[in-house]
C-alpha cells in the first residue's frame, strides 16, 4: 500500500493472481512484465522494428495494475504521477497507462523478490547532470546579477 495509486483491491488482486511464491518463478522483472502482456513485443527485421505494440491478451492483474495506474495519473506532485504525465505529453493517455502500469509490475516484483520496502526516488531532482549544471550556472548568475546576500 505504500505505492500511490495501488488499493486494497489491487493488493488482493495480486496476491490471487500470482501469489507470495508465484514471483519466485520470474527470474527477471521483463519476464514478469512479459507474462501479464505489459511488455511491449518488438517485432525486428533486419535491425528495423516493424512493430512494438503491447500484445493482445486479458488477465486478472493486467487490468489492477492498468487501473492503478489511471489513478496514477489523476494524482498530482508523485513520482509516478510526473512519470505518467511525462508519457501523455509524447504519446497519449493510453499508452501512459500501459507504460506506468508495467512501471508498476517492475516496482511490485522487485519488492517482492527482494524483500524491499517501497522508496520513492524523490532524493534526484534532475535526470542529467549538464542540465543540473546549467540551472546551477543560471542562478549563481542571477545572484551576482541583483547582487542577493543573506
Amino acid at each position: 500500500m505504500a505505492i500511490e495509486g495501488l488499493s486494497h483491491a489491487t493488493v488482493l488482486t495480486i496476491m490471487s493472481e500470482v501469489g507470495p511464491d508465484g514471483f519466485e518463478k520470474f527470474k527477471t522483472a521483463k519476464e514478469f512484465t512479459s507474462w501479464l502482456r505489459l511488455a511491449p513485443n518488438n517485432k525486428i527485421s533486419g535491425g528495423k522494428i516493424l512493430s512494438s505494440k503491447t500484445p493482445k491478451g486479458n488477465n486478472w492483474l493486467k487490468n489492477a495494475l492498468r487501473h492503478a495506474a489511471n489513478a496514477i495519473g489523476n494524482l498530482n506532485d508523485t513520482h509516478l504521477s510526473d512519470f505518467f504525465r511525462r508519457v501523455v505529453y509524447w504519446k497519449g493517455r493510453a499508452t501512459a497507462v500501459s507504460a506506468t502500469a508495467r512501471k508498476l509490475g517492475v516496482i511490485i516484483w522487485t519488492m517482492i523478490t527482494n524483500k524491499v520496502a517501497y522508496k520513492a526516488p524523490t532524493e534526484y531532482l534532475f535526470i542529467d547532470q549538464k542540465r543540473k549544471q546549467k540551472v546551477i550556472a543560471k542562478i549563481k548568475k542571477n545572484i551576482a546579477k541583483f547582487d542577493i546576500k543573506n
